[in-house]
């Protein structure tokens, strides 16, 4: 391994990332739909609550994410996203799947570009794999904003 590898990915990330990579085109769409629909609502303090979500203007969609620590110390995110966005819903899916319960410091060290592996770039438009990586550092600065506290 060289000394300019990435980090290596969380091991839920990693597996995800492996199997849209090695997935044939239509299947990569097909299981970012089923991600969109496995991504949990929100917690009722939250739809209560929403000025405790932090938008992500650079997103083309209405998108809002929050973060907090669990007594493990671990990261729990929550997303707002419309059902009309089914491909940022999906990308909010496999980050939740993946990431909810990690360590700030595992949050922190995901590669800001590594859905580019994931083989999304012949299935979404530049401007939405722009706000991909929009919403990864939104993360990353509510996870470290929070792990201050």
């Amino acid at each position: 391994m060289s000394d300019s590898a990435p980090a290596p990915l969380p091991e839920k990330l990693q597996s995800i990332v492996s199997m849209f990579r090695s997935a044939p085109k239509a299947l990569r769409l097909q299981a970012l739909l089923e991600y969109s629909k496995k991504l949990p609502g929100l917690p009722e303090k939250y739809v209560e609550h929403p000025e405790f979500l932090q938008p992500v203007p650079e997103c083309t969609s209405p998108f809002f994410l929050v973060t907090e620590r669990d007594e493990t110390g671990g990261v729990n995110m929550y997303f707002k996203v419309p059902e009309e966005a089914p491909t940022v819903r999906g990308y909010a899916g496999i980050l939740h799947e993946a990431l909810s319960g990690a360590t700030p410091d595992e949050i922190l060290s995901v590669p800001d570009q590594f859905y580019m592996d994931m083989g999304l770039t012949e299935l979404i438009t530049p401007m939405r794999l722009r706000g991909m990586g929009a919403i990864l550092m939104r993360l990353k600065n509510d996870v470290r904003e929070h792990a201050q506290a």
